[in-house]
């Protein structure tokens, strides 16, 4: 069986052939890291600045440098609304000028600035990313204008029922491990922030050492390296020195040694000690419902078990959720499984939106099917059907440079290991029926937690 791509931190450079495509990557001694795949055939590249800080990152406790909730996600804001040289218009109008797409992502566990250009015009998106990413001037009248746009933007996730119960779910099911923590802050925390508390997080969060670019498509290695030391020597901010040697940090869920983790010591995620249900009333003709446990981490040898298991529970228009839930009983619009995985912990969920009335029998369903996955296991065809579907749609999504670049910034950052498309299906091949058994049964002896949004007193949830 072929091993994944090691990318240790301590090896400056690696060039990899993964026949049709070409992985290189380059360590600075600043910490930097640049990875590249590079995609014969297309004439687009797209590219991405990862910083290893998310909203786990923060506390709840008055320290700046760390950030109060919500902070990662509203320097993310921030970082577009100018620079010394760029005000918020020219950062729009030089990406719309070329037809390119840029955007930005905050997750638990890092931060993607994120942009897909024509070949021809990489170098400009990467210089103005890299300008966003290493000159934020995070003016104050920005700062108070974005205030009331993430304020939207949280007033429109709360009227969205299924975002509502996701977070429930990451809230009761992790307790107070920091990955239980809503990503955009809460109304209270972003009505309270202070540009300064934010000017000071970035400060102190953002530098060479945390900072990871990837880019796929038709980009060239040895110009993107040169185009990203170029812009932090630049910058002229002190911490994007690239002269001084620093350690890389933000992979902790690796082994390397000198890697230095992100893990809170304080909080463990463990499951609840008894069956645990979570109302959150909300005027509503459906009830939202999900039912899960805690999960596997990033780099537990168990996740391609869980894969398989989860496609077959609740991974499509076939799975055992969906055929049973909508197809059998005309219970729901959708119903499905998922999975999360971070870098010491994980969740495994079980969703549908459903009326109030039904909500109980639902949940009920949801568990009685991951209970006979655990007691019988799965069918062949079920397997053939999982495995087909798991190779199918791996193979479409890395047609697309977007999903190639972030494939590469979640491997540096996440657990330093690249699985190709190959090596990730033989795992999936080699796992045996006892395996799929046995990670359900880990799952469904757990204790429950049940996260119920909407009209939840029309129903016998209790």
């Amino acid at each position: 069986m072929r091993e994944p791509i090691p990318f240790p931190l301590d090896q400056p450079a690696l060039d990899i052939d993964l026949g049709g495509t070409r992985v290189r990557r380059t360590v600075h001694p600043s910490g930097l890291r640049v990875l590249t795949e590079y995609m014969p055939g297309v004439r687009s590249a797209s590219v991405g600045f990862w910083v290893g800080v998310g909203s786990r990152d923060e506390q709840s406790e008055n320290d700046a440098a760390r950030g109060s909730l919500g902070s990662t996600h509203f320097l993310e804001h921030l970082l577009f609304k100018g620079t010394p040289t760029r005000d918020a218009y020219a950062i729009a109008t030089s990406f719309d000028r070329v037809g390119a797409e840029s955007n930005a992502m905050t997750a638990k566990e890092y931060t993607c600035y994120h942009a897909k250009a024509r070949d021809v015009d990489l170098e400009g998106a990467v210089e103005v990313l890299a300008d966003m990413v290493t000159n934020s001037v995070l003016d104050q009248g920005e700062f108070e204008n974005e205030r009331e746009v993430i304020l939207e933007e949280l007033a429109m996730a709360a009227d969205d029922l299924a975002d509502v119960a996701s977070e429930r779910f990451f809230e009761a099911a992790l307790g107070e491990h920091p990955l239980g923590r809503p990503i955009g802050g809460t109304p209270e925390t972003i009505r309270a922030a202070r540009r300064d508390d934010v000017n000071e997080h970035y400060a102190h969060q953002y530098d060479p050492s945390t900072l990871v670019v990837t880019a796929a498509g038709a980009v060239d290695h040895d110009r993107l390296v040169e185009l990203v030391l170029r812009a932090l020597a630049a910058s002229g901010d002190p911490r994007w020195s690239i002269e001084a040697d620093r350690v890389p940090v933000r992979r902790s869920a690796s082994p390397d040694a000198g890697a230095e983790s992100t893990a809170a010591p304080e909080a463990v995620a463990t499951p609840h000690a008894t069956p645990h249900v979570d109302i959150t009333e909300k005027p509503s003709e459906q009830v939202n419902v999900i039912v899960g446990t805690t999960g596997l981490r990033a780099g537990d040898p168990r996740r391609f078990a869980l894969g398989l298991m989860n496609s077959v529970l609740g991974g499509g228009m076939s799975s055992r959720l969906f055929q049973e839930i909508r197809e059998k009983r005309g219970l729901a619009y959708t119903a499905y499984s998922f999975g999360a995985s971070y870098s010491d912990a994980g969740l495994f969920g079980m969703y549908a939106g459903t009326a109030p009335q039904k909500a109980a029998e639902v949940v009920e369903l949801a568990r009685t099917e991951l209970a006979k996955i655990a007691d019988a296991g799965i069918t062949a065809d079920e397997r053939e059907r999982a495995l087909g579907q798991i190779a199918g749609s791996s193979a479409l999504a890395l047609e697309d440079s977007d999903t190639r670049m972030g494939r590469l910034g979640r491997s540096e950052l996440g657990t330093g290991e690249l699985y190709d498309l190959d090596t990730s299906l033989e795992r999936f091949h080699a796992v045996s029926d006892a395996d799929v058994r046995d990670i359900a049964a880990v799952l469904h002896r757990q204790p429950a937690t049940i996260v119920a949004v909407g009209e939840v007193s029309r129903s016998t949830l209790r």
